[in-house]
């Protein structure tokens, strides 16, 4: 990914080290939010739906390029290759698998097709193709060294010139089509909804809300690419201009925000009301099944007895009456809610 596999000339030992732990944090934060939507799609059998499968997939490769990320040793030959190789690949299928989101949306609303899903097979080939060719490609124009923390390294003119070109513009190919996308998708629902408003006399302010805040989510979405890339296509820029000397702080942007895209898809894309959702009826049922327990064990439990000899003699008098059956419907009342109360989870 961008600076973390690029030279370090021009930067001490403790700025390289000081990258180095910002790329780890970061890409620990990373790893850990794209492992909660790929555990959140494995578990909860509602979300495996269409297309939450493609965020699925989204979430699996920015997971595996965060892993590579944090394992990577420069000091071992192996491994630092195998960490260029796979950051690389699997960083270029993250952006990609936000193109299929975004075409499936677009043939969705705007095309009104539904053949979405028929074409599956044609999207893994397109995105685990054109990273596999793209990473090829970029391995002939590099030399096979790396310099401090960074693996695979571009320290000539034409790696550098390779690296853009199998990175980077496929990267801004895939901002440039998403914002378009997302566009005339959000074109498209606003005029329906104003066709919506003018042939109803009452809208409801809520659903009005809620519409409003997906559009609004939708038009967030090629801003975390945008956001991810802008500091690391800054910093390729600048390295083609002054191949000699690193700028710090751009160094240390470009590797922390490049290194949060998966938390930033992961959140965008994946803690969605579906899955919020989800995990909110597994901790009410889990919750429901807690309250069912505790109510079994105080049926069970034997009630004291109301009945001293002083109560039994006023009983034989007729002076008392005899409270057991309203001790017996409060208890029967109380499971009854319990279980009304399950029901309704």
């Amino acid at each position: 990914m961008s600076a973390v596999l690029t030279s370090g000339g021009g930067l001490t030992a403790g700025d390289r080290s000081i990258i180095t732990a910002i790329n780890t944090g970061a890409s620990s934060l990373s790893f850990v939010g794209s492992t909660f939507i790929v555990l959140c799609y494995c578990l909860f059998k509602e979300l495996r739906k269409f297309s939450f499968k493609l965020v699925f997939y989204l979430a699996l490769s920015d997971m595996l390029c965060s892993f590579f990320l944090i394992v990577g040793d420069p000091s071992k030959g192996f491994i630092c290759y195998a960490q260029g190789y796979t950051t690389h690949f699997f960083c270029v299928s993250s952006f990609l698998w936000t193109t299929t989101i975004a075409f499936t949306l677009h043939r969705t609303v705007v095309k009104h097709k539904t053949d979405v899903e028929d074409l599956e097979a044609m999207f893994h080939l397109y995105v685990w193709g054109t990273s596999l060719v793209v990473t090829v490609i970029r391995s002939f124009g590099n030399n096979h060294s790396h310099l401090g923390p960074w693996c695979w390294t571009q320290t000539g003119l034409k790696g550098k010139a390779v690296h853009f070109l199998t990175f980077y513009a496929p990267l801004w190919g895939a901002i440039l089509y998403n914002g378009f996308t997302y566009f005339q998708v959000i074109r498209m629902l606003r005029n329906a909804r104003r066709m919506a408003v003018g042939m109803s006399d009452r809208v409801d302010q809520s659903d009005s809300r809620a519409e409003l805040k997906v559009l609004n989510r939708w038009g967030y979405y090629p801003l975390i690419l945008i956001g991810s890339w802008a500091f690391g296509t800054i910093n390729r820029i600048h390295d083609f201009i002054e191949p000699g000397h690193k700028i710090f702080w751009l160094s240390a942007l470009d590797v922390g925000t490049a290194a949060l895209m998966g938390l930033f898809n992961s959140i965008a894309y994946g803690f969605n009301s579906s899955v919020r959702r989800a995990i909110q009826e597994r901790l009410e049922i889990l919750t429901g099944a807690d309250i069912s327990m505790a109510s079994e064990q105080f049926k069970t439990k034997e009630p004291p007895s109301a009945f001293t000899p002083a109560t039994t003699t006023a009983k034989r008098n007729g002076l008392t009456q005899d409270r057991g059956p309203t001790v017996t419907l409060t208890s029967q009342h109380c499971i009854s809610l319990i279980d009304n109360k399950k029901t309704d989870v």
